[in-house]
């Protein structure tokens, strides 16, 4: 998958990108959202060797660039019955908050309903993370259900999550 717009650009990860992404995902500070302040234990090699497993139709780990800068990841994952669920992570601390989140996410939404034909897309995110939730929301997500408690991140601590998902004949 490549999708482009204006200085924006999504596009699947290869195996050349693990030591980046092995860069971001042994970083507590990027990983802390998703339950791992400590980061990931896993090396540049696993990653290239999980990365190769990646398709379009299944599924796969996307960069996106600005400004031909890689700044995040996001993927997708085929759930079966045309359902997709997706996630988002701007890695680049300098890069957060100047609003690349959004429009990632149009790209990408744009991209699996009318170029993959999936009809929902799903995700969910910390109960915490309440910028993220306004994202989806504005992007027309709905909530679907509030999981209390439902994991223990790295920690051990308790975390709670909201499910969220968008239907394409919903999608503004």
């Amino acid at each position: 998958m490549q999708v482009r717009q204006g200085n924006l650009k999504i596009r699947q990860a290869t195996k050349e990108d693990a030591p980046l992404l092995g860069r971001w995902w042994r970083d507590g500070a990027v990983m802390a959202h998703a339950g791992f302040p400590r980061g990931l234990d896993i090396t540049d090699e696993e990653i290239a060797a999980s990365l190769a497993g990646d398709s379009a139709e299944k599924g796969c780990r996307l960069l996106i660039e600005a400004d031909g800068r890689p700044i995040g990841e996001m993927s997708y994952s085929n759930q079966g019955q045309g359902v997709a669920e997706i996630g988002i992570k701007i890695c680049d601390s300098s890069q957060q908050g100047k609003g690349y989140g959004p429009k990632f996410l149009r790209m990408l939404i744009g991209a699996l309903f009318l170029d993959l034909g999936f009809d929902k897309i799903i995700l969910d995110t910390n109960l915490d993370n309440t910028r993220a939730q306004k994202v989806y929301e504005n992007l027309g997500f709905t909530k679907v259900r509030v999981n209390r408690d439902a994991w223990r991140d790295q920690l051990g601590r308790l975390q709670s999550a909201v499910d969220y998902e968008l239907k394409k004949e919903e999608w503004r």
